[in-house]
């Protein structure tokens, strides 16, 4: 059965549970510069790159992993979520990209059917797209509104990059998330597509977004509605909102989006 008919099914009969927080839990291990370099030789200072643990500590990775699991994650994302050439830039670590995608994929992957194993029940893996530290909607700069610092076609192959490797890692599902930018996430999801297609196998795209004021926009300015009416063309299996405000502020929000969506709603808590 594939992995879209299985959520669905799942999904139908009980709230499926999503793993939580990777830098938070990152965190709690007190690690040095050293920890996250590991034997590689890069240029810059490398503490805080997270992502560049599943290379050089995926012990930590993958109990944080086993420890969703074990509290009861029907699905885990991957430790990937600044994989992009854009997002590695600021620690000079561009070319470590596809390779940083592929093993988080593998390691999130066997924790998943170690789970299963135990139980029988099957685990998800969800490849995490985070936004970047780029926006194509919007101008850093007040005195040049027009400028941006990063083009469409650019950021896309960015994305694609991140997207195939993920998929050669054996994810299950391709998850963009943290939008902040409508743009961005059009973008993504373009890249998504294209690569899904590539493979030649069912790759169902999620999408969450991030709500930046409490009249309910992103940051490129949407609400949550709008949001969803300018991607569902993508059509996305699971369509939602990450924590934002907290949990009690974050149901206004969720309702007019559940009433709206034609796909199964993810919140971040």
């Amino acid at each position: 059965m594939s992995a879209r008919q299985a959520f669905i099914e799942r999904a139908a009969q009980q709230i499926l549970v999503f793993d939580g927080g990777y830098g938070t839990s990152i965190q709690q291990h007190k690690l040095q510069e050293a920890d996250y370099r590991g034997s590689l030789d890069l240029a810059k200072d490398q503490k805080g790159n997270n992502d560049l643990l599943s290379l050089t500590r995926p012990d930590i990775i993958g109990d944080i992993h086993d420890a969703y699991l074990v509290a009861g994650a029907d699905m885990i994302e991957t430790n990937t979520f600044s994989s992009t050439r854009v997002a590695m830039a600021d620690y000079g670590c561009e070319h470590l990209v596809r390779q940083i995608n592929i093993e988080s994929a593998k390691l999130a992957r066997a924790c998943a059917e170690r789970a299963e194993a135990k139980d029988g029940k099957r685990r998800f893996v969800a490849g995490s797209i985070g936004p970047t530290n780029k926006t194509l909607s919007l101008s850093p700069d007040v005195n040049d509104p027009g400028y941006r610092e990063v083009d469409f076609d650019t950021l896309k192959a960015d994305y694609r990059e991140q997207c195939d490797a993920l998929i050669e890692g054996g994810v299950d599902f391709l998850l963009i998330e943290t939008i902040f930018d409508t743009l961005n996430a059009k973008c993504a999801a373009m890249a998504a597509q294209e690569a899904a297609d590539a493979c030649g196998r069912d790759v169902p795209l999620m999408i969450s977004m991030t709500i930046t004021d409490m009249a309910g926009r992103n940051l490129s300015g949407h609400t949550v509605e709008g949001f969803w009416h300018t991607i569902r063309h993508v059509k996305p299996l699971t369509i939602g909102l990450n924590c934002s405000f907290g949990a009690d502020l974050l149901r206004p929000y969720l309702a007019p989006l559940a009433k709206q969506a034609d796909a199964l709603i993810m919140a971040y808590p």
